[in-house]
């Protein structure tokens, strides 16, 4: 069993090159081999958001504060509140936010695959961010 205290490991800005506007991550754990997953909570500020990605094993969000939004290739942009739990499947072409006036913070969980947890594309634009809630 291993303990990691709170506050040992230091909050840090996501990439830029893989989000748009601030955002916020606290590593909640990075499992050694055998395991596979990876966890963070993530915060971002009114606006920001993730670019399009995609997981080879999933991706499983559990949003805890604020309005954020989500939305899968070709789907509809959905509005996520603290509580809802989001099942993104392997391969799965999406991304995910805050809404354009309230920040969101959600746990982010995902498994690797031959060590690659995500593959990070394009930003997301702003008329496919701000396309109409379905």
């Amino acid at each position: 069993m291993e303990i990691t205290v709170a506050g040992t490991r230091p909050t840090r800005r996501a990439p830029k090159e893989n989000f748009t506007g601030t955002v916020w991550q606290d590593p909640v754990i990075m499992a050694p081999a055998p395991a596979r997953l990876n966890c963070s909570r993530v915060a971002f500020e009114p606006g920001a958001r993730t670019n399009w990605h995609h997981h080879p094993l999933g991706q499983t969000l559990y949003v805890i504060s604020g309005v954020g939004r989500v939305q899968t290739k070709g789907g509809p942009v959905r509005e996520i509140r603290p509580g809802d739990t989001v099942w993104i499947p392997p391969g799965e072409l999406h991304w995910h936010g805050a809404s354009p006036t309230n920040g969101m913070c959600h746990i982010a969980m995902q498994e690797a695959l031959d060590g690659v947890y995500s593959t990070w594309l394009e930003p997301v634009t702003d008329a496919d961010y701000g396309a109409a809630l379905g």
